[in-house]
């Protein structure tokens, strides 16, 4: 059930993406046409075109990855960005807009994207897609070569004390970061390890999750867990809806 809401969040978020990156092109269109009227105005016109081609890519990357993070397919990223190059070369009728793409392949990347939910208290989730345009009439010709990297990457470390012979203390730090800056998370969901299980801490473990506002986040629960060291796993959805998940095992104080 958790999965198929994420898969939900997802593709809900991938329309907006391409709804937003489809109004901005058109915006920016709009501008360029204005703009050619007059020759003082041309240059700025051009330059607010391409940004708003360059913004609706980044949309459209942002809505894929979160879609595929979320459970979506493999090859979400590329359909979509088949489907943006074909949206680009027909807003423009007065002459030719190509819009082609590549996707990263290079380690560790494979068609654009790179998904790393490891055990050493680090988690990636990023695509990187490279950009060339041409635009062209009988009045200007212009290139533009641009990328989009989106990583949203989270950073988990934990510790426990020993409060008796059967509690322990667990606190996790937890670290959200879009594109190796501090951000903000949507939701976290902290999860530890019990026998064969993976259990969510609650009231009933005295569970509190402390907000530092800068993407830093203290989750603090307690466990009966009877091992020396204890599993721990953190689920992160950031403000863009992609999703990242970090593990570690806490050790002692």
């Amino acid at each position: 059930m958790r999965q198929k809401h994420r898969r939900n969040s997802g593709q809900i978020l991938l329309i907006a993406a391409f709804i937003m990156a489809s109004l901005l092109l058109s915006a920016q269109l709009y501008v360029f046409e204005v703009g050619k009227i007059t020759v003082e105005t041309d240059s700025n016109a051009l330059n607010d075109f391409v940004l708003g081609l360059r913004l609706g890519s980044r949309h459209v990357v942002i809505g894929s990855l979160a879609n595929i993070s979320n459970g979506g397919q493999s090859n979400t990223l590329t359909s979509n960005l088949q489907q943006w190059s074909s949206i680009v070369g027909q807003q423009y009728l007065l002459g030719k807009s190509i819009l082609n793409y590549t996707l990263n392949d290079t380690a560790p990347y494979s068609s654009g994207i790179w998904v790393d939910w490891g055990t050493s208290g680090t988690g990636v989730s990023s695509a990187y897609a490279n950009f060339a345009y041409r635009l062209s009439d009988k009045e200007v010709v212009a290139n533009q070569s641009y990328f989009v990297n989106v990583t949203t990457t989270v950073l988990i470390e934990s510790r426990y004390k020993i409060l008796s012979l059967l509690e322990k203390q667990v606190n996790v730090t937890i670290n959200v970061l879009n594109e190796a800056q501090p951000a903000l998370a949507k939701q976290i969901t902290v999860y530890y390890r019990f026998l064969d299980s993976w259990l969510v801490p609650d009231e009933t473990n005295s569970y509190s999750l402390s907000d530092y506002g800068n993407g830093t986040y203290i989750a603090s629960f307690v466990t009966s867990v009877s091992l020396s060291d204890v599993e721990v796993s953190v689920h992160v959805v950031d403000q863009r809806d992609i999703f990242t998940q970090a593990n570690v095992t806490s050790t002692q104080i």
